[in-house]
């Protein structure tokens, strides 16, 4: 943080990143992807800037089938009991969020690090269920806007904290799927 702007706290981007790299090497990732994939036989960061990077994808896990999983990785220094989520990633270039663009990832892994808990996001499941509750979940929870400053450009981004029993209802009902026998 660089400081205080006319609305709150103005995110310094290079410290943020800056932390997020730093929480990249944590065992904690071994630990979740060992736990949510027992099968898993290894994992590959790709924290390089590129193509995958704006496509959603921090780390690759192989399973023992040769099955590859893509995730994209999240940390949180503070619980405050939601999943915050990204719908603007820069509000005056109208630029997409995380929940509202095309990912090639599979999973958003949503560490939450004063507890100690990792939450695993099906991507499809998730976006499907934003799109169907976005105006209702922005009406209940408000939008938090956060500022962002770097090499002299700001921009702001865009996120609504939905409580995370919220999410995953709405993430199960995405995956519940009624059909009529007849069309």
């Amino acid at each position: 943080m660089v400081g205080l702007g006319k609305s709150g706290l103005i995110h310094n981007f290079n410290e943020s990143l800056k932390f997020s790299h730093a929480a990249e090497d944590s065992p904690i990732w071994k630990t979740v992807y060992q736990r949510a994939f027992p099968t898993m036989v290894a994992m590959c960061n790709h924290r390089e800037d590129g193509d995958h990077q704006r496509l959603g994808i921090d780390r690759s896990i192989t399973l023992e089938n040769s099955k590859q999983i893509l995730i994209d990785e999240k940390v949180r220094s503070v619980d405050y009991g939601d999943i915050l989520l990204e719908h603007l990633s820069d509000r005056e270039r109208g630029v997409l969020g995380w929940v509202e663009k095309q990912l090639l990832c599979d999973f958003i892994a949503y560490a939450v690090l004063p507890s100690k808990k990792c939450y695993l996001l099906p991507v499809v499941q998730l976006q499907t269920a934003w799109d169907k509750n976005k105006l209702e979940w922005i009406h209940l929870y408000s939008n938090k806007v956060a500022k962002n400053q770097t090499s002299g450009r700001c921009w702001e981004t865009v996120s609504t904290p939905v409580p995370v029993s919220v999410v995953f209802r709405e993430i199960g009902q995405a995956l519940r799927i009624d059909f009529d026998a007849t069309t």
